[in-house]
């Protein structure tokens, strides 16, 4: 259990309705009565994002979240396997805890993998990661004053926009935060 006054953003709470994490907090004192606190919290397992409020000083229980570095192995029918680089043990971890993490995993890439009490729960990545071009149309000739850009595939098959220049076989920095472009590689 841990105090209302002492918790703080991106800690988790194990909370009666499921396992969520804290995005916003504000600890707030009325002139008029007791002090509270306002907390917006998403599900881990949903996404969901709640408002809720409680009172200060209330004992609440915070849930133990373990990161651990694990190296990204292959995907197949059981889910996205990854080795644990401490001990070299393996877990396989499906597609809902993966989430949109899986757009910028290549083989053999390092992660950090989220668990409570021993279950995945999430994938968190660098914050930007190189890809190569699989697939890029040609460049076409004209009006480039306003910046023209182009889509392209990633050896991920993830799909975004990228200058003119970009071609076939280059390798980009692509942000893993917002799935832009960043610089040539």
């Amino acid at each position: 259990m841990i105090s209302t006054n002492d918790v703080r953003p991106g800690m988790a709470l194990q909370l009666d309705d499921g396992l969520f994490t804290i995005v916003e907090y504000q600890h707030v004192k009325p002139g008029k009565g007791k002090a509270f606190v306002r907390m917006k919290l998403k599900n881990v397992e949903t996404g969901q994002v709640l408002d809720r409020t409680f009172r200060a000083d209330e004992d609440v229980p915070q849930a133990i979240i373990d990161r651990s570095d694990y190296q990204y192995l292959y995907r197949d029918d059981l889910g996205y396997h990854f080795m644990n680089l401490a001990d070299f043990g393996q877990i396989a971890v499906g597609p809902d805890e993966v989430g949109e993490a899986s757009q910028y995993m290549v083989e053999g890439s390092t992660v950090t993998l989220a668990t409570h009490e021993g279950t995945p729960i999430g994938v968190e990545l660098p914050p930007s990661v190189e890809l190569e071009i699989t697939y890029a149309e040609p460049a076409v000739k004209g009006d480039t004053r306003t910046g023209a850009s182009k889509t392209v595939t990633t050896e991920t098959g993830y799909e975004l926009q990228v200058p003119l220049f970009i071609e076939q076989g280059d390798r980009i920095k692509v942000d893993t935060r917002t799935g832009e472009y960043q610089t040539r590689a």
